[in-house]
């Protein structure tokens, strides 16, 4: 790491610490030779690749601003886009890869829009999922519905027996 001020090719971390939500690490470093102190960043980076071929670093305005359009005049405050766009960023560096195909990045969006707001869902999953006819769009709601059905079942299931468990 050269100094910027005196160009030194040689400098000495002094601290380092996570800086964000944990995708960077914020390094204090000083020059040997000036004495003089700087800080540098350093991330990973995490490309998506566009349908062109064309990759480019990976935005969570861009999932946000993708996301927005599904959620019109639905009750989804910007922090809950915010938080939406972290866990997709969090599931895609979490596979480990360094680049992602755009498609992919919709469909990891998917799992926590469908957390979010179900009718927002259904209307990203059908550019996503490319739905086609009305029984597309049946089938994913009988699918919702059903997943619907199975956590009432569990969460009364779960109440039901902690009744039963004497204190």
């Amino acid at each position: 790491m050269y100094c910027p001020f005196c160009r030194n090719p040689d400098s000495r971390v002094v601290d380092s610490r996570m800086a964000d939500d944990g995708s960077a690490i914020r390094r204090r470093r000083q020059c040997p030779e000036c004495g003089r102190r700087f800080t540098t960043v350093e991330t990973t980076s995490l490309s998506v690749i566009k349908r062109s071929g064309v990759g480019e670093p990976f935005s969570r305005s861009k999932v946000i601003n993708g996301v927005r359009k599904a959620c019109q005049g639905r009750p989804v405050s910007e922090d809950d886009l915010a938080m939406l766009a972290q866990e997709v960023e969090e599931q895609i560096r979490a596979s480990g890869a360094a680049e992602i195909d755009a498609h992919e990045v919709g469909l990891v969006i998917l799992g926590p829009l469908q957390k979010l707001d179900k009718v927002a869902y259904l209307r990203f999953a059908s550019v996503y999922q490319a739905f086609e006819s009305l029984e597309d769009f049946e089938t994913a709601i009988a699918l919702l519905r059903h997943e619907a059905e199975e956590d009432a079942k569990g969460a009364s299931s779960g109440a039901k027996s902690s009744e039963k468990t004497p204190l």
